[in-house]
């Protein structure tokens, strides 16, 4: 019974050590990007991305908690203009600032989580004209912290944040493609 326990024992240690060594051999910092044209002008789009007041209309994440206690701060839109969110569980809680804006083509947004893990994050959309449309992609990047790299292993972090993100461009789509009131 004593060699069972000692070679369970010795399996589990070895299993633990692979694991960790497989996330300490994972990339430092990570990319995640969804593409999708709409067929509008990037600056019907623009607005949309720019002002925070906006994103309830498209965003998927301000569909989590609808009793989600947001902050807006600064300018209406564009660089300085700041929003903060505190909801449930899987809303979490965070801020956000646009660090650029250079209409209508990019908006670069410092994002930091602070619950229900903290981490900072930068998210950079880029609208790029393509044919009778625009090209939008939504795309966020940030560096992997050694308990990331180790939820990696078992989460594939590009599908889920990907979905989200093809969500929320879709319905930007839908917003920016509808007529004007």
């Amino acid at each position: 019974m004593k060699k069972v326990l000692l070679g369970l024992v010795a399996i589990v240690v070895v299993v633990i050590a692979g694991v960790l060594v497989a996330a300490a051999l994972q990339p430092d910092s990570f990319r995640i990007a969804r593409s999708l044209a709409i067929k509008a002008p990037a600056e019907r789009i623009y607005p949309l991305v720019a002002d925070f007041h906006r994103w309830g209309g498209w965003s998927p994440y301000e569909k989590l908690d609808p009793a989600m206690k947001r902050t807006f701060g600064g300018p209406e839109s564009g660089v300085g203009a700041t929003y903060a969110w505190a909801g449930n569980g899987q809303a979490g809680a965070g801020t956000m600032r646009i660090t650029e804006a250079e209409p209508p083509s990019r908006v670069v947004i410092d994002l930091a989580f602070t619950e229900p893990f903290q981490a900072n994050n930068t998210a950079t959309f880029t609208l790029t004209p393509e044919g009778d449309g625009t090209l939008v992609t939504w795309a966020m990047a940030g560096q992997s912290s050694f308990p990331f790299k180790v939820m990696g292993l078992f989460f594939d972090a590009d599908q889920m944040i990907g979905q989200d993100f093809e969500t929320g461009l879709a319905s930007l789509k839908k917003l920016a493609e509808a007529p004007a009131a």
